[in-house]
Parts: C-alpha cells; sequence; structure tokens
C-alpha cells in the first residue's frame, strides 16, 4: 500500500478484547465538548487487524454504525456477516442510512444475528424493511446527528471508510461526511477502511489516525452511479424548472436521479449559479467544469460548493479528489433550515410519489409499503420558502404517471402512504405538463391547479373526484 502505517504499542499477535480497547481508550475521556475526532493524541495509534480480526470486537446486542452511500465499507461488512455466522452473536442492530452494494446482512438467513435499522430506505433493504425483517426511523436527514449527540443512540461500534493519512496522520471521510461525524464522535470503538481510492476531502472530513481502535488496509473501487437515461417527460420537466424558477445566481439543492439530472441538463446557459444541497452527483460537476457555477454569491461558504455526501461516477470521484472548491459539511449544518435560508435565490428541487388535491407530498412510501424516508427534503423546502432575500423557490417535480399510467395526482392519497412535505410547505409542484403555484391558494384552487398539470387522459376524472371531495367544482 501506498501509504504509512504509524505504529502501535499493541503488537499484532496480541488478543485484542472489548475490554482491552477500553482500557487502551480511557473510555475517551479525552473529549470535551461534542466529542471530536480531530486532534492528534499524543502515544496513541489503532491496531491494525485484518477485516475477520477486526469485527471480532461486535458483540451480541450491539448497535453498529455503518458509513454509507460511496463510502459503504463493503469489506467489513463482508467481514462482519462471516463473524455473525460463525461466532453465534445474537441482535445485532446495525445503523445505517442508505448504503451501497448488497447489504448480506439484511438476508433472511440472518434474521436473528443481524437486524438493519435504517435511517434512509435504500434498494438494498428495502424488502428486508417491507417484510418484517428490518427496521425504519422516520427522521430528518438534519436531525440524525442528534440521535447520537444527544446520547439517544449509544453506539458500540462504527464501521466507516476513510482515505490514507497525510504525512501529518490525518484521514479524511472521502466523499460522505453526512451523519457519519456525529456517529464517530459518539461509538465506544471506531474500526477504518483505509482505502487508497476514497478521495480526500475538504471540510469536515479529517480524522486523525490516532482516533481509531483498529485499522483494515483495503483496496476496493468505491460504489458508482452511472447518469440515467432521460425520459421525454423528464426533460420537459427540466425545461419548465430550468426556464421559468431557476435564475442566474440562484443557489441550487437537488438529489439524484432523473429529475434533477433533467433540471441540471439544462443549466447550462445559466451564470453565477451556487451549490447548497445534500448531495450531488456528475451534472453539478458537469456544470463546474462548463463555469456556470461559481457559489460567487452565495452567503454560506462563498466560493465553495457545499454538500454533505457525493456519489456518482469515478470521473466525479477523481474530481472530489484534493479538490477545495468542494466542502462536505456535517448534515445537521448543511441541512439546517437557518444555514439554509441565509444564501440567495434558494432553489430546492425534489422528487415525490404522489401528490393530492390538497398538496400534500408523498416521498418515502407507495401506499403502506415503504420506499425510501423523510430525508432532506423539508429541510430544503422549508429553507427555500424562508430565505432572507424572499426569492427562494421550493419545488416538488414528478413525472404525471407512474410507470403503469396511473395519476400521480389524486384526489385521495394511498391507504398507508406518508406525507412527508405537507400541505403548508408546498409552493411549487411541477410535471411535465407545466406548473401548479399553490401557495396561498385555497383547496379548490389547488386542485384546479394540480389537474392543469396531470396528464390529459386523467383530467375528467380528477375533476369528478375533487368536486366529490370538495363540494364544489375546482376553480382558479
Amino acid at each position: 500500500m501506498a501509504f504509512r502505517r504509524i505504529p502501535c504499542c499493541i503488537s499484532r499477535n496480541a488478543t485484542l478484547t472489548r475490554e482491552r480497547i477500553y482500557c487502551k481508550n480511557a473510555a475517551r475521556t479525552y473529549y470535551t465538548y461534542s466529542p471530536e475526532p480531530f486532534h492528534p493524541l499524543p502515544n496513541r495509534a489503532p491496531v491494525w487487524r485484518t477485516a475477520d480480526e477486526a469485527v471480532t470486537v461486535i458483540k451480541s446486542h450491539d448497535k453498529v454504525f455503518v458509513h454509507g452511500a460511496a463510502a459503504t465499507p463493503i469489506p467489513l461488512l463482508e467481514a462482519m456477516a462471516k463473524h455473525g455466522l460463525k461466532s453465534g452473536v445474537k441482535h445485532v442492530e446495525v445503523m445505517h442510512i442508505h448504503t451501497e452494494g448488497e447489504a448480506i446482512y439484511s438476508r433472511p438467513e440472518y434474521e436473528g444475528v443481524f437486524r438493519s435499522n435504517s435511517l434512509f430506505i435504500g434498494p438494498n433493504v428495502r424488502s428486508a424493511v417491507n417484510e418484517g425483517r428490518a427496521d425504519f426511523i422516520p427522521i430528518f436527514l438534519s436531525e440524525i446527528p442528534l440521535l447520537f449527540r444527544r446520547n439517544l443512540v449509544q453506539l458500540d461500534v462504527a464501521l466507516i471508510s476513510v482515505s490514507p493519512p497525510d504525512k501529518h496522520g490525518f484521514c479524511t471521510l472521502g466523499p460522505s461526511v453526512d451523519c457519519t461525524r456525529a456517529a464517530v464522535q459518539n461509538a465506544k470503538v471506531i474500526i477504518g477502511l483505509i482505502n487508497p481510492n476514497m478521495p480526500r476531502t475538504f471540510g469536515d472530513t479529517a480524522i486523525h489516525i490516532s482516533h481509531f481502535d483498529m485499522m483494515v488496509e483495503g483496496d476496493n473501487e468505491l460504489q458508482a452511479h452511472e447518469a440515467p437515461t432521460l425520459s421525454e417527460e423528464e426533460k420537459r420537466i427540466g425545461m419548465h424548472i430550468a426556464g421559468n424558477l431557476v435564475p442566474d445566481g440562484a443557489t441550487l439543492q437537488m438529489g439524484i436521479g432523473s429529475i434533477p439530472d433533467a433540471v441540471l441538463a439544462q443549466l447550462t446557459h445559466h451564470r453565477d449559479l451556487g451549490v447548497h444541497t445534500e448531495m450531488f452527483s456528475d451534472k453539478v460537476m458537469e456544470l463546474v467544469v462548463n463555469g456556470c457555477v461559481t457559489n460567487a454569491h452565495k452567503t454560506i461558504y462563498t466560493g465553495k460548493m457545499v454538500s454533505s455526501f457525493v456519489i456518482g461516477s469515478p470521473k466525479l470521484y477523481k474530481f472530489l479528489h484534493n479538490n477545495p472548491f468542494v466542502a462536505l459539511l456535517d448534515v445537521a449544518y448543511v441541512n439546517h433550515t437557518a444555514t439554509i435560508m441565509q444564501n440567495p435565490k434558494v432553489t430546492a428541487i425534489n422528487s415525490c410519489i404522489e401528490v393530492d388535491f390538497t398538496g400534500q407530498v408523498v416521498s418515502d412510501s407507495i401506499g403502506e409499503r415503504m420506499y425510501s424516508g423523510v430525508g432532506g427534503q423539508v429541510d430544503f423546502i422549508r429553507g427555500a420558502a424562508l430565505g432572507h432575500d424572499g426569492l427562494g423557490k421550493p419545488i416538488i417535480a414528478m413525472p404525471s404517471t407512474t410507470a403503469k399510467g396511473a395519476s400521480k395526482i389524486v384526489a385521495t392519497l394511498k391507504p398507508g402512504a406518508g406525507v412527508v412535505t405537507t400541505r403548508g410547505h408546498v409552493h411549487y409542484i411541477v410535471t411535465e405538463y407545466g406548473i401548479a403555484h399553490v401557495f396561498g391558494k385555497n383547496l379548490r384552487q389547488r386542485a384546479y391547479e394540480l389537474i392543469r398539470i396531470a396528464h390529459p387522459s386523467h383530467r375528467e376524472e380528477l375533476e369528478k373526484a375533487a368536486f366529490e371531495r370538495l363540494k364544489c367544482m375546482p376553480s382558479p
């Protein structure tokens, strides 16, 4: 490996037990305010182990935090799964936001050994959650760190990926800070997978190697997301938003997927855009390369893009490496409404599953079936609405129909559907048929605006349903 190991006073052949780690760490009494694993600790270094050796510290009933998104420490998870079956541990709780790759611990054969507890549901645990073999915590992304910092959840072990240490001994969290820094501050045992493929990043990413209890050498490629192919409907949504709702100098928030990419693809002639978002992907990088993103007018981190995590292609990870133009920060700060609202012309672009006539937005479930999570949608919808300059635009965008042709604009939500963004939060709703501005409008006006942007084949039945629900005709 290219990185330099720091010597440790414990020999490689020594038996490593939880008690030995606690003694060595003095229960982390060197932490004062909001334990911060940044400063170098004199005469302290991690124990180097293989992945199989390191995870043996995990015991029955432990709470284990797993670094997510592109930084998912897959070799540690594979080792943990083997350890679970071999050692006979029971009821280990695995906490995480969405992770990449296969979530081995959520397979049916691991029931009773591991139980996933998602803070945001990814595709790899969705079946387990809906089959009752895994759990889900509905929570705003901005508030996840509070679980750890207020000791509402006490973590026993944190499994994280980091870039190799520099000459001063500092590693970084690579493309994913999100809630991981708070988890590391809280965990009793920190196991780091040092991966030379992890980009070295700036912001709240640095952790000195002396704060790790164990280090494992890795060399796995980061999980990548290639850009989706855009449908004609999505392209029209992108044109509506870019052409009518995004001014020059806007501060952008967007997620990953087809609709955010459709909007970003239409912004190539915009100027002086800023980025303050919970995450971004390749299309944002392309706007930077084309000179569209300068961050020149931002109030928060002027001149820099701000995010809490990044996921995309290998090209994007190369763009991140040693790039001071990008600041990856703690999601409690990035997604805090009081932070967001200080930036100019905040334009928050989020997607959803369905919307009813009154403006209730369903984003985390399809009826009773859990699909994703609360995430940061409300954080940014509210931050854009309350922008100090009064020019923010909170936007919900979606195709007018599902893949099966059902209307996504409905009279009443499906039984069990979860409202993430309330009717009081909604300002703009966009489909391929146009823009509905519903802020300040009453129920019959909202129904009128939403039916106007519904698919034409559903408008007549929606009008009838609206009359039955509201006892009056939708009206402008």
